[in-house]
């Protein structure tokens, strides 16, 4: 793969995960949230696991460590974000969800550093104070009006970002030789269950769901297209260049986010929640800092190899 291919690849990949956060603001208008995710990764899981499958003797999970990984990444990443995303959604729009869900890397360093004992640095605390900054401009609080649905939806989605983050760290003590595209499939069919379980306990109704053309679209989108499509992607991409550099794509889905919200929907953030975002790219780019020059001089190496 060369460097052309693979800067297409990343471009594609924030496009498609980007593009999720506006199908799931569409599907809301036809589904009650959790059980609209757990629809999605049922579907979603079905085809990894299909594709594990086929590529793979190593299809299911075969010691403790293994299903220990699957319940925190199934019940954490996938799960818990994603029924706090649903819902959140309810109450912001899909490029705002986006621009919060972008602290997560920023929030798995403080996690890291609580639980695992990583050292932070000086420059790490002023990336995580430039983070936490970012979230107050997006979420723009109003001191007559602190529970408006504005700062009820942002933190929400808060929550959903410190999911996936305290499930990535609580992945890392644990070594398997269980592949990605394993691991991902049977986390996504964990985690649809919890979903379903979780719909249920909260009263939601299948009945409810209004299967109209554009419902029906939205849900296959995020289940075949931004979601299993869009992790074969990943697995290419992770094979190459490894999981810290891959994960700096989560900083072009809020851009990707912000134009098709603008194109489908005809919405546009306003100047503060673009400051907010840039504030939180910053707080990333003083912990990651390395992590920006591996990934440059990677995509570098692959044009001349």
């Amino acid at each position: 793969m060369n460097g052309r291919v693979a800067s297409g690849l990343f471009l594609l990949l924030a496009t498609l995960w980007g593009s999720s956060f506006v199908a799931i603001e569409v599907g809301l208008e036809f589904f009650p949230p959790l059980h609209f995710a757990a629809i999605r990764y049922y579907l979603a899981g079905l085809i990894v696991l299909g594709y594990a499958a086929l590529s793979t003797d190593y299809w299911r999970p075969r010691t403790r460590t293994d299903w220990k990984l699957v319940g925190i990444a199934g019940g954490l990443m996938i799960g818990g974000h994603h029924a706090f995303l649903y819902i959140g959604q309810q109450y912001v729009p899909g490029a705002v969800a986006a621009i919060v869900i972008s602290l997560g890397p920023i929030l798995t360093t403080l996690f890291a550093a609580g639980l695992l004992g990583d050292r932070l640095t000086a420059l790490g605390i002023a990336g995580l104070a430039f983070g936490f900054v970012g979230v107050g401009l997006v979420a723009q609080p109003d001191t007559s009006a602190l529970l408006s649905s504005d700062v009820v939806g942002v933190g929400i989605v808060f929550v959903a970002a410190a999911c996936f983050a305290l499930g990535a760290v609580l992945t890392r003590p644990y070594s398997s030789d269980i592949p990605a595209r394993t691991l991902q499939a049977w986390a996504m069919l964990f985690g649809a269950g919890l979903l379903h379980l979780s719909g249920v306990a909260t009263n939601e109704s299948l009945a409810s769901i209004e299967w109209t053309t554009t419902a029906i679209g939205s849900l296959v989108y995020l289940a075949v297209v931004s979601g299993a499509a869009a992790f074969l992607i990943y697995f290419e991409l992770l094979s190459r260049f490894g999981p810290t550099q891959i994960n700096l794509i989560g900083y072009l889905e809020p851009v990707s986010a912000t134009l098709l919200s603008w194109a489908f929907l005809g919405q546009l953030i306003d100047s503060l929640t673009a400051l907010g975002f840039v504030t939180i790219f910053l707080g990333f780019a003083l912990i990651k800092r390395r992590a920006l020059i591996e990934l440059a001089g990677s995509v570098r190496s692959q044009s001349t190899g």
